[in-house]
């Protein structure tokens, strides 16, 4: 199988396709199996429990339609997680929302293989007579989920969509005429003996129908699969949201209807709905069924839940595995599950893991309701989670969102509210749902600090940078420092300043020292203030020729390098931008030396010829020495370099002559990782043999427009220009950036 590294699949989805996802996921599978405990509970409040539950789902549905509006990506509630919180926190969110998506589509294999076997039971009973022993094994029921996943997961790698929209139609149709026929009936009884199907309406008052509100929300839980599989949709700032709320509006279209009609008509004269519901609540809509249309409400009943099956499966191995590509795509799974199928532009790789873990799922877990259990608590929480990221993201929005939630804030407090009571209510309902939770987020933590959160976290830098409206989402203000001494370094570091902090997200702070002693006396000695004020003119000429507001700061000091360390801790500064001519040995450089170990601040350093600037820069050089430690600044800096225009961007490493092949090729490795995640334009990998490595990089420094080196902070008194930088220094007149990450 021919497979690349792209990570963006096409859009392909219209309206359609979108509410057939939602579609998919919601109408059927869960009334079949939750209506018959919700009329057990509460009797004919049912009707009134799912419609509020309706009411809350739509609230809900109206946040997510808001966020999918503004980031249309596949993974949902992960991707609005990574936008407004840490790595870390969408890391739990995805790894969690994974294994809730993986337990509903174990949940409604097995649904479709009950089922579906009961239909061949029945069907051979009419045909043959007695069924064989063998189909009424468990087995069996697992055997035809697992070839059933099987099935669909290559259907869904051949075409995005995976062809499950005809199971949708079919029981739609079927539903309908459920509806349709029960209606009938209604019509045709006294309406005495309609009202009194109704009574008592509460069995158990008001509090039964909250427990039923509980036990059957999850019913309606499927509009945020449509999220899940958003970087497929066309037009998404229209189609995404209309998809939800409509899939949503036609589930409460079959769902009260069908309810209506269960109470009038579908049970036998003097029992009422609650009562037959506690016989055998599995089986209530097929009963009911056949109680007002005979065994024709019988076997469509059986069709609709076959379909209904069939079609939540397809919706949850879609959205599974749109999350696992997204988190590999930002490296909180293994980068290499992100991978796409060349010519079909599916994310095989993905699907292969989710179908697995489906497998793995049904073969070995004996008993999956508490596991299904906490399915729904996530689900639950991860909805109330939703509604917080809703105002989040409106509030710090720097472009508000296509879809704007009508009544904000009150429909996300609302929403987030309600969903966060009912979760509540299923984590005391059913304890070992909190209990699988918590173990899993553990398994995950352990493996995302243990595995994945380097890479991750670099690749967050990287998306920072190229999207900088992600640093208002998170709150942040970032602050860098540029102290400037000479005025003919003020346009290029302004512009650089820029690049990392951009207008709207950030500052940028210019500092501007007056060298002076204590005794200073300004009327006998003016060139103090001379020689700021001709830095002041370069800077706000700078800040005005490029359109990059600045913020100036102008103080007095006898020693500039401690001023700048106190202006940074002062500030609370993220990074501090430094500009020199050159590099060489002397008293000033052991001043800088201490002032950049002083810094809790990234450090970006620029050596440059005067006059350079940044817009002339198309060929960049990155020597990589292997040790690591300032991959996320590197990220950074690469990513809002890159947002400008297009750079050439070259990874350097150099080895000792005498390394083998299996040195030369794990080096190799290493650089395409660290290519991947933090560039997201192609680039180019190169390694060499040289016994001077410092002379290797500067020769081939000397045809790039600009060399970018890391160094360390971490080790007590080592500096930051050591030998290896100095070399290259003396030995190139090419730009050199000198990058430090943050102790």
């Amino acid at each position: 199988m021919t497979l690349n590294h792209s990570q963006e699949t096409a859009r392909q989805i219209g309206l359609l396709g979108a509410t057939g996802v939602g579609v998919g996921a919601i109408v059927g599978g869960g009334i079949l199996a939750l209506a018959g405990v919700a009329f057990a509970t509460t009797g004919p409040a049912t009707l009134l429990a799912f419609a509020l539950n309706g009411v809350i789902a739509l609230l809900t549905a109206l946040s997510f339609a808001e966020m999918a509006s503004k980031f249309p990506e596949s993974g949902g509630t992960y991707v609005y997680s990574k936008k407004v919180l840490s790595v870390e926190a969408a890391a739990a969110v995805g790894w969690v929302m994974l294994f809730a998506s993986i337990v509903a589509a174990v949940l409604y294999g097995l649904g479709f293989g009950y089922f579906f076997v009961l239909m061949i039971t029945e069907l051979w009973q009419s045909g043959w007579g007695d069924v064989p022993a063998w189909l009424a094994h468990q087995h069996v029921i697992t055997v035809v989920a697992a070839t059933t996943t099987l099935a669909l997961t290559l259907s869904l790698m051949r075409k995005s969509a995976g062809g499950g929209q005809w199971a949708n139609i079919g029981k739609v149709v079927v539903f309908a005429v459920l509806i349709l026929g029960g209606l009938w009936a209604v019509a045709g009884q006294p309406v005495a003996d309609t009202r009194q199907a109704f009574q008592p309406f509460f069995t158990d008052g008001l509090g039964g129908m909250i427990r039923a509100m509980g036990y059957t929300f999850i019913a309606l839980q499927g509009f945020d699969l449509i999220a899940a599989v958003g970087g497929e949709v066309r037009a998404p700032s229209k189609t995404l949201p209309r998809a939800m709320v409509l899939s949503l509006c036609i589930a409460l279209a079959i769902y009260l209807p069908l309810l209506f009609v269960i109470t009038s008509v579908g049970t036998p004269a003097g029992m009422s709905v609650a009562a037959l519901a506690s016989q055998d609540p599995e089986a209530i809509v097929a009963v009911a069924a056949q109680q007002y249309l005979g065994r024709l409400g019988y076997w469509l009943v059986i069709v609709a839940a076959v379909l209904s099956m069939f079609s939540a499966l397809h919706a949850n191995l879609f959205a599974a595995s749109r999350i696992i590509h997204a988190m590999a795509r930002d490296r909180t799974l293994p980068s290499q599950l992100s991978r796409l199928h060349a010519r079909r532009n599916t994310p095989v790789v993905a699907l292969a893991i989710t179908a697995l873990l489906v497998l793995i799922i049904l073969l070995l877990l004996p008993d999956v309701s508490a596991a299904g259990a906490a399915a729904s608590l996530i689900f639950l929480l991860t909805f109330a989670l939703s509604h917080g990221v809703a105002i989040l993201v409106r509030r710090r929005s720097v472009r508000q969102p296509p879809f704007r939630v009508p009544l904000f804030p009150l429909v996300p407090i609302l929403g987030g509210l309600a969903c966060l009571g009912l979760a509540v209510f299923q984590g005391l309902a059913v304890p070992s749902a909190g209990r699988i939770t918590i173990i899993w987020l553990a398994v995950g933590g352990v493996l995302f600090f243990g595995m994945f959160a380097r890479r991750a976290r670099r690749r967050d830098a990287l998306n920072t940078a190229s999207d900088p409206e992600l640093v208002t989402l998170r709150g942040r203000t970032p602050l860098v420092l540029v102290p400037i001494a000479n005025p003919q370094n003020a346009a290029a570091l302004i512009t650089l300043a820029d690049a990392l902090v951009p207008v709207g997200t950030g500052r940028v702070l210019t500092q501007t020292i007056a060298v002076a002693a204590a005794d200073w006396q300004p009327e006998a000695d003016a060139a103090p203030i001379e020689k700021t004020q001709a830095v002041l003119r370069e800077v706000m000429k700078a800040s005005t020729r490029f359109g990059i507001p600045v913020e100036m700061l102008t103080t007095i000091a006898a020693h500039p390098m401690p001023e700048i360390s106190r202006v940074a801790r002062l500030h609370r500064c993220e990074s501090v931008l430094l500009g020199l001519t050159h590099l060489a040995d002397g008293h000033h450089d052991i001043q800088l030396e201490s002032l950049l170990h002083t810094l809790n601040a990234n450090v970006v350093v620029v050596r440059s010829p005067i006059g350079w600037r940044l817009s002339e820069v198309n060929n960049i050089l990155i020597p990589i020495a292997g040790q690591g430690g300032h991959e996320d600044l590197l990220a950074l800096l690469i990513g809002s370099l890159m947002r400008s225009k297009h750079r050439q961007v070259t990874f350097l490493r150099v080895l000792p002559k005498n390394a083998n092949a299996e040195a030369i090729n794990q080096a190799r490795q290493a650089l395409h990782q660290l290519a991947e995640d933090v560039v997201h334009e192609p680039c180019q990998i190169e390694i060499q043999s040289a016994d001077d490595p410092a002379m290797a990089v500067a020769e081939c420094a000397a045809a790039a427009d600009l060399t970018i080196l890391g160094v360390q902070r971490d080790a007590r008194g080592k500096k930051l220009f050591g030998p290896f930088t100095r070399q290259i220094a003396q030995n190139t007149s090419c730009p050199l950036i000198v990058i430090s990450h943050r102790s």
